[in-house]
């Protein structure tokens, strides 16, 4: 085995925490279950990588059996990416082809491979006929930098694609053009809509969040706070009134599941200076206004939800914040029409 896919291979176990080490080495099935069973595992993590990178060895492991591991490892740990989304579409009236992976997986590579001489290419089957595609990218003169990658996400026979965000820009194009050519599209475009929870952006895009997150429920009936006994009756009625109204309207607007988890949703404001009076600093500007407004949180939409049922909003909230899901997006831009 070669000393650079042994360091690939050591970097990418020393990543893996100790709880999961098991699971992922036996979803990478590289090595056989009976070298797995013998393998000490309550090793300090050094000693446990060099007996492993050994095992790899004795099989004479490859870049692709260790770029592999490296995307399991990914999968495992998807959000500590950034994910952005990309939507295809087909030329007007054309035929509807049927998909066939193998096609697929060899037409991407041969795309790349084409244009840039060292580039390692590398994919994974995943659950809901996903494919997971694992690009190292290098140059003319240098091998492609292990260390570097970028993840594509593709849901074939569907128009969307998720990529994960790269320092390597220059390199989005010709991933653009393989993942248009090889899935049979005519256009693809990158969407105002990314998030470092993958699985929420598929389940927004696929419009699936209803049954996904259908295992649990986080709509719970108002409390009612601590009325005095002494309370006319008919403020009473009045506050249970309204309480009802702010949790219909949130309800329909929300439904009575968990929301997809987001985490920001950014608002750029460009408008020009408006004024019946023709005076002051700002009368005579050319230049639009401009402003941004970041909204955050650890799970966004489910903090947009609670905000009216908690008073701290009206019901209903402005449709700039609710209508995330729908629009698919989370980058809006505001000017004047």
């Amino acid at each position: 085995m070669d000393e650079t896919v042994a360091e690939f291979i050591k970097r990418t176990i020393l990543k893996i925490p100790m709880a999961e080490m098991m699971t992922i080495l036996q979803a990478w099935d590289f090595l056989s279950e009976n070298q797995l069973q013998n393998i000490n595992f309550r090793k300090r993590k050094e000693s446990l990588v060099h007996d492993l990178v050994l095992l790899c060895e004795e099989k004479r492991a490859t870049v692709n059996d260790a770029a592999l591991l490296d995307i399991i490892y990914t999968q495992f740990h998807r959000h500590q990416k950034v994910w952005d989304t990309f939507q295809m579409t087909k030329e007007p009236g054309g035929d509807i082809d049927l998909f066939d992976m193998k096609q697929f997986k060899s037409s991407f590579k041969k795309i790349l491979q084409r244009a840039l001489k060292n580039v390692s290419v590398t994919f994974r089957d995943a659950e809901e006929n996903a494919v997971w595609i694992r690009i190292a990218w290098g140059t003319q003169y240098r091998k492609p930098n292990q260390y570097k990658p970028t993840y594509v996400v593709y849901y074939p026979q569907t128009p969307y694609a998720f990529i994960s965000s790269s320092q390597l820009r220059s390199s989005i194009p010709l991933l653009s053009q393989a993942l248009t050519i090889a899935s049979k599209h005519h256009r693809i475009v990158k969407m105002d809509f990314r998030s470092r929870y993958l699985d929420s952006l598929k389940a927004i895009v696929f419009e699936q969040y209803n049954q996904t997150f259908e295992t649990h429920s986080t709509t719970t009936p108002l409390q009612e706070g601590s009325l005095d006994i002494n309370m006319d009756s008919r403020i009473i009625h009045e506050n249970r009134i309204e309480k009802d109204r702010v949790q219909r309207i949130t309800q329909e607007i929300f439904g009575d599941y968990p929301q997809p988890r987001l985490e920001f949703a950014q608002y750029k404001l460009e408008t020009k200076f408006k004024s019946d009076l023709n005076r002051g600093i700002l009368a005579e500007r050319k230049e639009p206004l401009r402003c941004l407004v970041k909204f955050s949180s650890p799970n966004l939409l489910e903090a947009l939800k609670s905000l009216a049922p908690a008073g701290i909003a009206d019901a209903p909230l402005s449709p700039l914040l609710t209508c995330i899901p729908k629009k698919r997006m989370n980058y809006f831009k505001i000017k004047d029409k």
